[in-house]
Formats: C-alpha cells, structure tokens, sequence
C-alpha cells in the first residue's frame, strides 16, 4: 500500500498516462487504497491541470485525455532512455525538422536523468548508426544542450572556436539562438570581446562552458535568428538567385521548407513560388527540393536545373542496377 500521497499521486498519473481507460477498482488494487481514496487522488490531478476524464457505470472508469495545455509527464526508464536517444540522435546530427525546441527538450531530460540512465543512453549511442546523408558533420550533443540551456538561462558561455582557415580563439558570448540549416547547426549570439553579433559553426566549437553570469538578452538587429543567420551566410559566402515554381499549396511547402529559406508565395490554391537568395551548393539544393516530395520547376538558376537533370539520371541508373541485379 502507497501511504505517501506525493508519491502515490505519481504512481496514479504514470499509470493514467498509458492509453486506455482504467477502471477505478483496478487502481484502487495497483495502488492499494480504497476507491473513495482514488477519487480524491483525482481530483487531486485535477487541480493541478491533469484533464481526467470520468465515465459512469458500476465499476467507473478514468481517462487521462488531451488538455489546453501541456501538463509535466512522468517517465518510467525505459521512455525516458528512448525519448533522450532519439534527441540526442537528432540533434547530433542536424537532422531537418530538429530545431532547438528539441534541443532544449534533450536539456532538460539529461539534467534530471539518474547517472544509471544516462549510461544506457551513451551506450545505446554509441552502438547504434544513423540513416542520414552523410554531407553534415556531427556534434556532441552535450555540446548542443549545454548552449540550449545558457540560451534558456541567459547565462553567458564561453567556448574554443575553429574559425574556417583554421584559426583558433576563445569566444565569451551571450548566446541568443540556435539554428538547424538541416545540414548544421548554427549559435547566433552577441561576442562580447568583439562587441558585434556573430554566427559560429557548432561543429567547430569545443570546451563549451557556462559560466554562471546572467545578462540581460540584447536585441538582435534582424528580431529573427534564422533570418539573421541567412544574411550573414550570404555577406560571407557566394549567393545565387533561386526561382522554383511548386505545384502545391504554399502552406503545405512552407510547412516543409527550412524558415532560413524563406516563405514561397500562393499562386493558386493548388500551387506557389518561392524567390529567395541561397548560398547552399546546387547539387545539394537539388536534393533538397527533390526530399519536399511535391512537384517543382526550376525557374532559376540554369545551374540548378543542370545539377537536377544529372541527380536524375544518377537515380536512374541506381535503380536500373537494381532491377538487374
């Protein structure tokens, strides 16, 4: 029997958490109290914003259901091991749709995971391989959760940096954002050494370090990360002139393109355009829009549709190998 009302509380809301509907006698069982006991545990749960549904009938039966907001969830080892390696895999890896919502779930799953736990999930890293494209470096997830939580925290971080000719230094920073270009990871933060807003390459970042002052966050000139980092890719690198003609609701591309790319414009109800400058190299791009899955013309650049009609052919004679073999 579960006398400690806390504990019991978490016991209840862990068991309720599993979809399906819990007669009130069976909990009354698991948790060895009395079913007057079971009701007021919750209405307990109610109170602190858990929607549990009630049915009528002889035994009585609970549901925990969906709410207007987002009440804490309670975790048994097994869901917390899976949730923190799909997090971490993800995030080491810049995989698309991964941003730092993600990155700051991982934060704060790893700070309270048992030293047990977090040795399951370094193994079960370890020995497992990812399915991605292989062009993007990986990184340390530890080095990403630290920057997610001096970013949540305002707490000022510190690193080694690796700049592109191989020049290394120490930055002191206070970090706004990071930003997942699908391929890498991006910190946007304001260099205090070099009193300027700067964009660092998280694959070249090592010894990351929050250093415990707070500040108080500054104002980034463009007011949006990934907008920021667009400019700056292309103050510092070649840019081209992107033209794709979309048949397909601009809602639905947006929902699929990376927000740094920019917001394609409705045509029709059935299709769109998306005009915007890039850095990325063609070949690469092509992939890309080839990934969104709709149909798509290349209006510009000629390169592009050079480097799209040789993807194709490449696919091609993969698969007539295939059908050989």
């Amino acid at each position: 029997m579960t006398t400690d009302t806390p504990a019991r509380l978490l016991q209840l809301l862990s068991l309720l958490q599993t979809p399906r509907e819990w007669p009130g006698g069976e909990l009354a069982e698991r948790l060895g109290v009395s079913r007057r006991t079971v009701r007021r545990d919750i209405d307990r749960l109610r109170e602190l914003g858990y929607p549990v549904q009630a049915t009528m009938g002889a035994e009585g039966g609970y549901r925990l259901v969906a709410g207007k907001a987002m009440p804490p969830l309670v975790l048994d080892d097994e869901e917390a091991v899976a949730i923190a390696v799909g997090l971490r895999a993800g995030a080491g890896h810049a995989l698309e749709g991964v941003d730092e919502a993600s990155v700051r779930a991982l934060a704060k799953l790893e700070q309270v995971l048992p030293s047990r736990l977090r040795h399951r999930v370094a193994n079960l890293q370890a020995a497992t391989s990812p399915l991605t494209s292989g062009d993007g470096p990986t990184i340390a997830p530890e080095t990403l959760t630290v920057m997610a939580s001096t970013i949540a925290g305002h707490e000022r971080l510190r690193f080694a940096y690796r700049a592109a000719d191989g020049t290394e230094s120490r930055r002191l920073t206070e970090p706004y954002r990071l930003v997942s270009t699908g391929r890498r990871w991006y910190l946007v933060a304001y260099d205090l050494d070099r009193a300027d807003w700067r964009t660092f390459r998280v694959d070249r970042v090592s010894d990351p370090l929050a250093t415990g002052a707070r500040f108080t966050p500054r104002e980034l000139p463009t007011g949006d990360a990934a907008e920021y980092l667009r400019r700056s890719m292309h103050r510092n690198q070649d840019t081209y002139d992107l033209d794709i003609t979309f048949a397909a609701p601009a809602q639905t591309v947006a929902a699929r393109l990376p927000g740094w790319l920019g917001t394609p414009e409705p045509l029709d109800e059935q299709s769109c355009r998306l005009r915007t400058t890039t850095t990325d190299a063609k070949d690469w791009m092509a992939v890309r829009l080839a990934m969104l899955g709709f149909d798509f013309t290349i209006n510009s650049p000629a390169e592009l549709a050079d480097a799209a009609v040789e993807l194709g052919d490449r696919l091609r004679r993969a698969a007539a190998g295939a059908s050989t073999g």
